[in-house]
């Protein structure tokens, strides 16, 4: 039998939907529900890709005995953090503060009108030292109920009034030059210099971090910045963090030095890291980091990109319940090729396995027929569905990507995506989170949908000239601007629309954790916008993003890691983002002036080609002498025109450090 989730559109939700646990979906009804029985709801948050969500569930929901004890005494409830990141903000924000963590799988217990009471995350089917059974949890909750619900109510109340008291913006705060020198400052205090990376297992990719670094480093020359950046690209790629056959990252590194891998691979991991390692390549030349770059862009889309033209959300880290099967190997298997891969007799991981690292450069054939004996291998499953602020990431990667190395097929794959995202998730100007097989989810679109989809638009109309991505972004930023800007408070945005589900308390938070904050997204998209839209929005959109970068500036200033796209949009602000005009027929000069352009711009700038007059960039830019020029502007002031290639590279290159 199946449940209330076999009509999911999300893949978690349908891996539970022959679960005896009679699941509720997040709906009113379910609340209702508990409140008809006066039973409490259990809360149950994860992700398709989750390896602890995929145990918990095998070891507790499947279980009879327990699911009949959750029917009878619960409404169980079972979000998709992915689908329902407000959901999992304001139930993230509870646990944490109970239990000094958090993570997934979230189980959070609530009164009947949402309000949290207890909270934890995964419970083992048998007590362990400090922690107890679901079992004996479940029971313990439904007892209480039972003999104290007044407390209970009480203590919720009480839980429900604590966080929203710290719910008010941060302060404005300036971020100039030395703000940003201070971050590196900080940063650096962080950083493994033994390992690379900032602080210690388990290690994430710090992609936004490493992008301000690469900022930083291309406005002022400094050797620590551009040091750090390239110490931490180098002992990511090199370990097992990086797929060395098929391209990709994983989550995390379970230890300091990069070696073992949680396995599940994010999309948006990656696209944030393709585009990191795209401008690494353009700052240093180096062959290694294009390589890796290349073969990231290979693995989205070879295997994250859908039939309908979208990106999946993941990879799984488990392959037919075991973790990371598909991509360990032993020493016997790799023969010769084990030492190009650091592979030893001493294996690495489990059951005499190892990850695979890179020490030598093994030969394409061999790594070809590695790729190919590992095809042969059960694979690990694929959370097909389509999110909004992924793709947003994914479009702009690609298309930045697509435009240095010349990859016009990466292009073509960022369209089909924009239009995919713009025919099923964009109705009436408002925006949808999910879509699977060209179906839209239930759910709208929060703040980081709107900021990541008009960012990576707004890259599409750069290297396209395609004026309908510039509308569409801007279009999206005019509704993020009137449904999500906290009243009173310049800068400031929730997470969620003013016409969303009202939820226990309204998210806003501004961190840059594992991908960028909904707020840091609009100001990025508002600054590129600027300069690309016409006069009547560039004002507005300019201001905006400055009272948005002011208002997280305590943040950026004492907890940089956690504010890198902050720091990568402020140092766009500090430099006077730089835009380069193209214009004239589509011929061969242009495209040679566009790609000199694309070449040798610093971050946060802007290029556009085209006829004069096509897009707003292209305005008031007369061909010269009756062909292609390139117009270069920092902030207001402008350069005469060029029409070679070496003085368009003299033009950008004469202020660099």
């Amino acid at each position: 039998m199946t449940n209330r989730l076999a009509d999911a559109t999300s893949p978690y939700l349908l891996q539970h939907a022959d679960n005896p646990v009679d699941w509720w979906p997040w709906t009113e009804e379910a609340f209702d529900e508990a409140r008809r029985r006066n039973v409490p709801v259990l809360l149950s948050v994860g992700y398709a890709a989750c390896h602890w969500c995929h145990v918990m569930a095998h070891e507790s929901f499947e279980d009879a005995e327990i699911a009949s004890f959750l029917n009878t005494n619960f409404v169980p409830v079972k979000v998709d953090r992915e689908e329902r990141p407000d959901v999992d903000a304001v139930y993230m924000e509870v646990t944490q503060a109970m239990t000094g963590h958090g993570g997934w799988p979230m189980t959070v217990f609530l009164t009947p009108d949402a309000r949290p009471f207890h909270a934890g995350t995964y419970y083992p089917p048998a007590p362990r030292p400090g922690m107890p059974s679901f079992r004996q949890l479940i029971e313990a909750v439904s007892a209480t109920w039972a003999a104290q619900p007044g407390e209970i109510l009480e203590s919720a109340s009480a839980v429900v009034e604590e966080i929203s008291r710290h719910a008010s913006p941060l302060p404005p705060s300036t971020v100039d030059a030395n703000v940003l020198a201070g971050a590196v400052v900080s940063l650096l205090g962080e950083f493994d210099r033994r390992n690379g990376g900032f602080g210690g297992a388990p290690k994430f990719p710090p992609s936004m971090a490493l992008e301000f670094l690469v900022r930083h480093h291309e406005r002022t020359g400094s050797v620590e910045a551009v040091s750090m950046a390239t110490a931490t690209a180098d002992a990511m790629a090199n370990g097992g963090l990086y797929d060395q056959l098929g391209g990709g990252f994983a989550r995390y590194s379970v230890d300091a030095s990069w070696v073992v891998p949680h396995f599940e691979k994010m999309l948006y991991d990656n696209a944030l890291l393709l585009r990191f390692y795209t401008h690494l390549t353009r700052v240093t030349g180096s062959a290694r980091y294009e390589r890796v770059a290349r073969d990231t862009a290979s693995f989205l889309l070879r295997d994250l990109r859908t039939a309908e033209g979208g990106f999946a959300a993941s990879l799984d880290a488990d392959t037919a319940g075991v973790e990371g099967l598909t991509y360990v190997w032993s020493f016997e298997e790799l023969g010769s090729a084990a030492a190009a891969f650091g592979v030893t007799a001493e294996p690495n991981f489990e059951d005499g396995k190892s990850t695979l690292r890179f020490v030598s450069e093994p030969g394409e054939e061999v790594r070809a027929a590695l790729l190919a004996k590992r095809a042969l291998r059960p694979q690990p499953g694929r959370d097909d569905k389509v999110i909004a602020s992924w793709n947003g990431m994914a479009i702009a990667a690609l298309a930045e990507a697509g435009a240095f190395f010349g990859e016009q097929s990466w292009i073509s794959a960022a369209s089909e995506a924009a239009s995919l995202l713009a025919s099923v998730h964009l109705v009436e100007g408002r925006l949808l989170r999910t879509s699977r097989d060209g179906v839209a989810g239930p759910s709208f679109g929060v703040l980081e949908d709107y900021g990541c989809l008009a960012d990576g638009l707004l890259a599409l109309h750069q290297v396209t000239g395609s004026i309908r991505w510039l509308d569409l972004a801007c279009g999206l930023l005019d509704t993020a601007l009137a449904r999500f800007a906290v009243p009173d408070s310049p800068g400031a945005y929730y997470d969620t629309a003013d016409d969303a589900e009202a939820l226990v308390r309204r998210p806003a938070d501004s961190t840059d954790n594992a991908s960028p904050s909904g707020a840091s997204s609009l100001a990025s998209a508002l600054l590129t916008a600027s300069l690309l839209c016409g006069a009547d929005r560039s004002s507005r959109y300019f201001t905006a993003a400055s009272e948005a970068v002011t208002r997280a500036g305590l943040l950026a200033a004492r907890a940089p890691r956690f504010a890198g796209h902050w720091l990568t949009v402020a140092e766009a602000l500090v430099a006077g983002p730089l835009q380069v005009a193209v214009v004239g027929a589509d011929d061969m000069r242009r495209a040679s002036l566009w790609a000199a352009a694309v070449a040798h711009v610093p971050g946060g700038s802007v290029v556009v080609a085209g006829e004069p007059a096509s897009v707003p960039l292209l305005e008031d830019r007369p061909l010269v002498d009756e062909g292609p020029a390139a117009y270069v502007c920092r902030g207001y002031v402008c350069d005469r025109p060029v029409v070679s290639v070496d003085a368009l590279v003299t033009s950008l290159t004469a202020n660099t450090p």
